[in-house]
C-alpha cells in the first residue's frame, strides 16, 4: 500500500510556495490552475510521502494491493525511437519504484526477423522470466501480436489491437483531435491543413480516423481540407512541400498531430512572414508544454499519468490475474493559447 502521511498540506504549501488552498486543490484534481503547477504539487507529496485518504482507498478499490511483500521485476518493451516518450517512462519508473518494485527499459535488437528469434532472445536475456511485461506503442505490430499471446501480465501502453486481451492505457489522442477541431469550428476554421503521420502505426491510423469523425460530427466539409504526411524521411523536402502549402492560402488554420511538428511550423511561419494567429491558426499536440512555444495552443496530454496507471494496473493483474482485462482513456483539456483565433482571411 502506499506510504503513510509523514507530512501535511501546511509542510507541502510552505515549501512550494503555495496556499494551502492551492496544494489541496492540486490534490484533489480540481480545476483552476496551471497544469506545471499541479504536476510539481504531485511530485513534491509524493517525494515527502503524503498519500490522501481519498488514493488510499482508490487503490483499495481498484484492487490494487501489496504482491506478497515480494520486490517484483518488470520489463518495457520500446521501439527504436522512442526518446519522445521519455516524459511517460518516467511516470512509470517512478510510480513503479514507489510501489517497492523495479522496472528495465529494453530495445528489442533490430535484427530479429521471426517469432522464433524473438523467443530464443527473450529467454537468453531472461525477459521470459519477468514479472511482467510493458509494451509502449512503436513496437513492430507482429512482435506486439508476439508479446500479447505470451502467458505473462502485460499492460500495453497505447491503443490495443481489434480483439486483443490485453488490459492497456493511453492518453487519448482521439479525444484530443475531436477537441481541437471543435476548437476550430467554434473559430469558424473551414480550411484546415491535417500534418501528421497517416499509416505508420495504430494510434496515428486512429488520430486520422478521429480527424474524419470530427468533421462529420461537426458538419464540415473534407473536401475543404488537406493531409500532409510527418516529415519521418527527407526533412528539407517535407519542409519545401509544407511552405508550398502554407504560402498557396487554401487553408486557415493547421492541425499539428505529432509532437515536434509545431515548432516547425512555427519557425516556418515566422520565416515566411505569416502572422500566427492573424493569418493562420495552428494547434499542436505535443507530449508537454513547449520550452521555447509555452503558449501554443493545445489539448493536454495525460503522458506521464499514462505511466503512472500503467504501473497500477499492472499490479492489479499480478495481484487479480483472473479479473477482465481493461482499456484506460485519460482524457486532458485544452490550453487556449495564442496560436489560434478566428480566420481573417
Amino acid at each position: 500500500m502506499p506510504r503513510k502521511k509523514t507530512v501535511t498540506l501546511r509542510h507541502l504549501a510552505d515549501q512550494l510556495g503555495l496556499t494551502v488552498h492551492t496544494v489541496s486543490k492540486a490534490l484533489r484534481g480540481l480545476p483552476g490552475m496551471a497544469e506545471s503547477t499541479r504536476r510539481e504539487v504531485l511530485l513534491a507529496a509524493r517525494e515527502l510521502g503524503y498519500v490522501t485518504k481519498a488514493q488510499e482507498d482508490g487503490m483499495m478499490a481498484e484492487r490494487i494491493y501489496p504482491i506478497d511483500g515480494k520486490r517484483r521485476r518488470f520489463v518495457l518493451f520500446v521501439g527504436a525511437q522512442q526518446s519522445y516518450f521519455a516524459t511517460r517512462f518516467n511516470g512509470l519508473q517512478v510510480r513503479m519504484q514507489e510501489l517497492g518494485h523495479s522496472i528495465a527499459s529494453v530495445v528489442p535488437p533490430k535484427h530479429l526477423n521471426n517469432e522464433n528469434e524473438l523467443m530464443e532472445w527473450m529467454e537468453r536475456e531472461g525477459h521470459l522470466y519477468a514479472d511482467g511485461l510493458f509494451l509502449a506503442p512503436g513496437i513492430p505490430e507482429w512482435m506486439e501480436a508476439f508479446f500479447i499471446q505470451l502467458p505473462l501480465s502485460k499492460v500495453l501502453i497505447s491503443y490495443p489491437p481489434e480483439s486483443a486481451e490485453v488490459d492497456s492505457v493511453v492518453w487519448d489522442v482521439q479525444h484530443a483531435v475531436h477537441l481541437a477541431v471543435d476548437r476550430l469550428h467554434a473559430d469558424g476554421h473551414k480550411r484546415i491543413l491535417y500534418v501528421g503521420n497517416i499509416e505508420s502505426q495504430r494510434g496515428f491510423r486512429l488520430r486520422r480516423l478521429a480527424f474524419s469523425a470530427a468533421l462529420a460530427r461537426n458538419g464540415m466539409d473534407i473536401a475543404m481540407t488537406g493531409l500532409m504526411d510527418a516529415g519521418f524521411g527527407n526533412r528539407e523536402a517535407w519542409l519545401k512541400q509544407l511552405e508550398a502549402e502554407l504560402l498557396s492560402s487554401q487553408y486557415t488554420a493547421v492541425l499539428a498531430v505529432m509532437p515536434e511538428e509545431s515548432e516547425w511550423i512555427i519557425e516556418l511561419t515566422q520565416k515566411l512572414g505569416i502572422s500566427m494567429p492573424d493569418e493562420l491558426s495552428l494547434i499542436g499536440m505535443e507530449h508537454d508544454e513547449h520550452e521555447r512555444y509555452p503558449h501554443l495552443t493545445r489539448p493536454i496530454l495525460r503522458v506521464q499519468e499514462a505511466g503512472e496507471r500503467a504501473a497500477e494496473l499492472m499490479l492489479r493483474r499480478v495481484a487479480n490475474p483472473h479479473l477482465p482485462c481493461e482499456h484506460i482513456r485519460l482524457l486532458g483539456p485544452m490550453v487556449q493559447g495564442n496560436t489560434a483565433g478566428e480566420p481573417r482571411r
